[in-house]
């Protein structure tokens, strides 16, 4: 879990140049935010990451990763929306 969320919070101060409170890429903040929300179940986020995840094996590491996100508690997943924000909010993030 600890691995994949490394990779997935790398990839957000690449897209966080755009603007702040947000990465100004509408379908990012959407997949970020569907994925940290643990209300979705992991099939409605697969429907969400289909366009982008199109392989088997892309769908098998999207589920794993939504389930990862859904066996954390609910402080951990506050934590989380909390350090997105950070780097969209963050001085190196015009």
């Amino acid at each position: 879990m600890k691995l994949v969320l490394v990779f997935l919070l790398a990839a957000i101060p690449i897209c966080c140049y755009a603007g702040a409170d947000s990465s100004n890429c509408l379908a990012m903040d959407d997949v970020i935010a569907q994925l940290i929300n643990s209300s979705v179940p992991v099939d409605d986020f697969q429907g969400v990451i289909k366009s982008y995840a199109r392989l088997p094996y892309d769908e098998n590491a999207v589920s794993k990763l939504k389930q990862c996100f859904l066996d954390q508690p609910e402080e951990t997943l506050v934590n989380v929306n909390v350090m997105v924000d950070a780097v969209y909010n963050s001085k190196d993030c015009p």
